[in-house]
This record gives structure tokens, C-alpha cells and sequence, in this order.
């Protein structure tokens, strides 16, 4: 009984779904603009210094490092 009556409803609601009056398919008038070629040349200055940089293997190495440390009582010990 539920079933049959879900599929009523699901096709009620298909139904009036397809019903409802679209609306017209409005027109858009399209603009024309012109193309202006211009090219402007642009003088770079070159700057001959060089910075130190530092390239580390992974992110954040140091805080890695210093967080990964161990002390004695981390050790297992033998019985």
C-alpha cells in the first residue's frame, strides 16, 4: 500500500512539474565593439643582486626536527 501510494505521488508530482507554462524564450540583442590594436613597450630594469635562499627537503624541517626529539624514559627497557 505504501509503495503504490508513493509511486502516486511521484508521478502526481512528475506531472505537474511538466505542467507548468514556461516562460518565453527572451531575445538578447548583441553589442559590436571595435578592436583597438595599440602596443606599448615597457622598459625592465634588471637588478644583478643575489639573495641567499635556503631550500629545505620538506616543509617546516626545523620544527619537525625539534618536536621529534626523544629522552631516556621514551626507551623501552628489558626486563
Amino acid at each position: 500500500m505504501k509503495t503504490i501510494l508513493t509511486l502516486i505521488f511521484v508521478l502526481f508530482i512528475g506531472m505537474a512539474g511538466q505542467a507548468q507554462n514556461s516562460a518565453a524564450e527572451v531575445k538578447v540583442e548583441t553589442a559590436t565593439m571595435s578592436i583597438v590594436a595599440a602596443t606599448a613597450k615597457q622598459e625592465v630594469a634588471l637588478k644583478n643582486e643575489n639573495p641567499v635562499a635556503r631550500l629545505y627537503m620538506f616543509k617546516n624541517s626545523k620544527i619537525t626536527k625539534a618536536l621529534s626529539f626523544t629522552t631516556k624514559l621514551n626507551k623501552a627497557k628489558l626486563a
